[in-house]
């Protein structure tokens, strides 16, 4: 009977998840690993991935059903930086970590405390001879992609940096994003200077079904990051940059791949569930994509983790034990969309109702609302009477982050969402693995022990 209850539990367990995808025992494996993808999902610490699961919960059936994170948890790992900066990191400091295994000051791209540049892992891998791949939903020269790619004494040097994917030496095959404002400037345009190096360029999603297979690819699809993805033309536009980059970096000596899902963290920094659950629906759509391509591509590796949490997010405000997250899944704009609109017409409670997908609004809140906006025009308006020298020590009052914020708080509300912040917390974050070798990331771990397991890996596996 002893034996036969592991065997119970392991039916019962894979009976309780509904999902499409089948776990397959080749994931958990060991094998040769000759591809290794490194996921970070910029910001999202557990209580993320927790919303989640009740935000793609079925309301139809009574189980509350897996998701492809809960699937893949394999630990947690601690975020702290160098002493120097105390025990909350920003994610430079923290992708420096995760990349070189080494600690270091907040600000940091690739650099000690003492300035001095690290490897990192993928730095390695090219030296060895494996292609190279980022793809990310911010600028390409954020802090993520940057810390793996380059060294700089501050992420705030965004042109710097864009110019050293140049200057020191391109190491990336494949390199997907945005940041067209950091990459076509007046004094610079390095997407000529990419394609005097062979890159084939492309500015739009399309182009991606059609890329050439004979040379390096260099994808800007928006001025800074890209639109949020909930208001984006592909609402799963990580997924589809990740599905036409993989062909393009497969090879005979394997391939290294950092993708990012930059911009949970900056739904973190707004206190925007909305557009939070967005992004990491395209994050989890990404990853179904990748368990599949890992079950018929056994020698690839995959691990996922954050590089801090952001906002401080709490699935339950104000003491009520509930989260209704169903408006979230109704939703088809941002609150900044949202808010665009009611700038340049008046906020009604059956437009805002129509916006919300059908969700009533008191009268109540219909006058938050509009009370916000009436404040932030009259607002503006002393501050377009005032003098040039007047204006140059004052913010400008903005009307539709003035109902944005409002808008916000309607829907925490409505969902009783809350948040303790706008920065980021010193809380541990989850570990995904799976693929050969993903025992490795096992346990309670530090985000350094990710770096250093990749480099013992890709050592071993020469």
């Amino acid at each position: 009977m002893k034996k036969l209850l592991p065997s119970l539990l392991i039916v019962a367990l894979s009976s309780a998840c509904n999902s499409t995808y089948k776990y397959k025992t080749e994931l958990t494996s060991s094998a040769e690993v000759k591809n290794i993808i490194m996921v970070v999902a910029d910001g999202m610490g557990p209580a993320y991935t927790t919303a989640y699961r009740y935000y793609a919960d079925d309301p139809t059936t009574a189980a509350i059903e897996q998701t492809v994170f809960d699937r893949h948890l394999v630990g947690s790992a601690s975020t702290y930086p160098a002493p120097v900066s105390g025990y909350v990191t920003d994610s430079a400091s923290a992708a420096t970590a995760l990349a070189s295994g080494i600690k270091t000051y907040n600000g940091a791209i690739g650099l000690d405390v003492n300035k001095n540049k690290v490897e990192t892992v993928l730095h390695r891998a090219k030296k060895m001879g494996k292609k190279i791949g980022v793809v990310v939903t911010s600028h390409i020269n954020h802090a993520t992609p940057a810390s793996y790619i380059s060294h700089n004494e501050s992420r705030e040097n965004y042109n710097a940096l864009a110019d050293s994917y140049i200057d020191n030496g391109i190491n990336t095959d494949v390199i997907l994003g945005g940041g067209w404002k950091y990459f076509i400037r007046k004094d610079r345009n390095l997407v000529d200077e990419y394609k005097a190096e062979n890159f084939h360029y492309i500015d739009k999603y399309e182009d991606l079904a059609t890329l050439p297979s004979d040379k390096p690819i260099l994808g800007l699809f928006g001025n800074a990051g890209l639109p949020e993805a909930i208001d984006d033309s592909d609402n799963q536009r990580l997924l589809t940059m990740t599905k036409a980059a993989i062909p393009q970096l497969e090879n005979p000596d394997g391939y290294f791949m950092l993708i990012e899902a930059s911009q949970i963290d900056w739904s973190g920094h707004g206190n925007d569930i909305n557009s939070a659950m967005a992004e990491v629906n395209d994050l989890a759509k990404t990853l179904e994509y990748l368990e599949n391509y890992v079950a018929s591509h056994p020698d690839t590796l995959v691990i996922l983790t954050s590089d801090h949490s952001t906002g401080g997010l709490s699935i339950a405000a104000n003491g009520s034990y509930e989260w209704r997250p169903q408006l979230l899944t109704k939703m088809t704009e941002s609150t900044k969309t949202i808010a665009k609109y009611f700038v340049n017409n008046d906020v009604s409670a059956d437009v805002l109702k129509g916006k919300l997908m059908g969700t009533e609004v008191s009268p109540k809140e219909v006058e938050l609302i509009t009370t916000a906006k009436s404040e932030a025009e009259k607002k503006l308006n002393q501050y377009l009477a005032m003098s040039e020298a007047e204006q140059k020590s004052k913010n400008k009052p903005n009307i539709q982050r003035a109902i944005q914020k409002q808008l916000k708080q309607l829907i925490d509300i409505k969902t009783n969402t809350g948040w303790t912040g706008s920065g980021h917390t010193a809380v541990d974050v989850p570990v995904f693995a799976f693929g050969p070798e993903k025992h490795r990331f096992a346990g309670s771990i530090d985000n350094t022990d990710i770096a250093k397991q990749i480099f013992n890996l890709l050592e071993e596996n020469k």
